[in-house]
Formats: C-alpha cells, sequence, structure tokens
C-alpha cells in the first residue's frame, strides 16, 4: 500500500465528512484504490487528514451504504467488489472449461492493450515510467533465473502498469478484472506459456519493445507492439492447440496398434 500521507490529503474547508467520502471515491473511480484494496486504520486517516477519528468513521459509513467499501470488524476497511456483476461465479467456471473462449479473450485483450499502449505513451508520469521499468527489470530477472512464478507475476504487473499509465478510468477497472481472471488461471496456461517459446526470449523481446515504446513516448510504436505481442500469443496458442490434437490422435493410433496385437 502507498504511505498514507501520498494517499490522502489534509481537509482545508467544507463539510470534513463530504471531503472525506470524496477523496476515497476520487481514489476509486480513479484506479488508485482497487477491490480488495485494503483502507489505512480511522487513526491514521485522521491523522493525514488532519481531522477527528468520529468523522472519519461517518464517512466509511457513507461509503459502506454506498457499497464502495466492504467493514469488516476486527479486521479493517476494504475496496468492495466493483465489477463482479459482469460475470458470475458460474460464467467464470463456464468460461474455464470452454478453451475456445480463450480467443474471445486475446482479442479483447488485444484491442485494449493496444490502446492503452498508445495513451501510455502519451500520458505516463514519471512514477508511471518507474512503475513500467520496475516490472520489465522484474520480467528480466525471472526470465535469467528461470523463475515460472515471478514471471506470472511480473507480465501481469507489467501489463496492469501500462493500463495504469493509460489514466483512462475505464480501461483501468474493467482491465483489473480481466488481469485478475488470467491471475487465477482462467485464461492461464502455463504448459501453453512454456511451449510458446522455449527460452522466452521471445515474450520478454517483446514486453521490451512495447515498454522501450512507452518510455520514448512514441504511441504508434508502443500500440503495434502491443498489438504484434498478443499475435504472436494468439498464433502459438493455435499451434499448440494443434500440436495437443495430433498428439492424441497418434495416441489414439498407438492404442489401437496395440489392441490388435
Amino acid at each position: 500500500m502507498q504511505s498514507d500521507e501520498f494517499l490522502f490529503e489534509p481537509v482545508k474547508s467544507g463539510s470534513v465528512v463530504d471531503s472525506v467520502t470524496q477523496q476515497i471515491e476520487d481514489l476509486i473511480i480513479s484506479g488508485v484504490l482497487k477491490e480488495g484494496a485494503k483502507l489505512p486504520s480511522e487513526r491514521e486517516i485522521a491523522e493525514v487528514m488532519e481531522v477527528s477519528r468520529p468523522k472519519v468513521r461517518e464517512a466509511l459509513k457513507r461509503l459502506e451504504e454506498n457499497q464502495l467499501i466492504l467493514i469488516r470488524h476486527g479486521e479493517g476497511s476494504f475496496i468492495a467488489p466493483l465489477m463482479n456483476d459482469a460475470m458470475t461465479p458460474a460464467l467464470i467456471n463456464l468460461i474455464a472449461r470452454n478453451k475456445s473462449v480463450f480467443f474471445d479473450y486475446l482479442e479483447y485483450r488485444r484491442e485494449q492493450e493496444g490502446l492503452a499502449a498508445q495513451l501510455a505513451a502519451e500520458r505516463a508520469t514519471r512514477l508511471d515510467r518507474q512503475r513500467i521499468e520496475f516490472f520489465l527489470n522484474k520480467l528480466q530477472y525471472a526470465h535469467e533465473n528461470g523463475d515460472t512464478e515471478v514471471s506470472k507475476e511480473a507480465d501481469i504487473g507489467f501489463h496492469s502498469a501500462i493500463v495504469d499509465a493509460s489514466h483512462n478510468v475505464l480501461l483501468v477497472h474493467v482491465m483489473t478484472s480481466i488481469y485478475e481472471l488470467t491471475r487465477k488461471g482462467v485464461f492461464y496456461s502455463r504448459d501453453f506459456l512454456r511451449s510458446i517459446d522455449g527460452t522466452g526470449e521471445k515474450l520478454l523481446n517483446q514486453h521490451q519493445a512495447i515498454g522501450a515504446a512507452i518510455l520514448d513516448r512514441d504511441p504508434v510504436k508502443a500500440k503495434a507492439a502491443a498489438l504484434a505481442h498478443l499475435d504472436f500469443v494468439e498464433s502459438s496458442f493455435r499451434l499448440w492447440r494443434a500440436q495437443i490434437k495430433r498428439e492424441h490422435i497418434s495416441s489414439k493410433r498407438l492404442a489401437s496398434l496395440g489392441a490388435k496385437t
């Protein structure tokens, strides 16, 4: 979590409860606070905003009534699920069982990430750029050390950082939900990713090309690099599925020969 002193600002004037509520709502709508994120304690918020704890408590209660946060007694306050109605657990499970949906997932990601990369190249702040560089370094580390778990998290983190750097509110919230499904394994296959590129060199180079274009503030190259990356993933997935099908047929042929002897 970010330091509270940077997350919140002192309340200067007007209704204290309205001001506290507004600050937290602004952080939610901008994607700074995403669903599941834990808010600082009442005491910490009160100290940074320079207001009383009862006023903070009242603001949190209002946010809870508006279904923007969940207050769990003994645990704290958390940003409520914001996009879950779009995908019920039943639909998520159905998608997970239907592998052909992966192509729709890639098609959707291709268009959204192309736009996100373009906007990030135009709009990324100094801190956005530092975050993108952080994940690029993490991807490099994972590649050099053959760490698939770090690679998976760095991959999602890298793409999330680009979407955040687009500073487009709808992109930020919608793609956060998409990446969460990816993180949970609905759209992620370790076997497939290993088969895409045995060394991982191509994927790393593609991520570096996207990152470099954004850091160079070249929206045309950034979008093209993002589209090329998703095109590569899609073509690789098609080849992987075709190979699995061939191997399945070959195994049946072998079994058939065994049955005849």
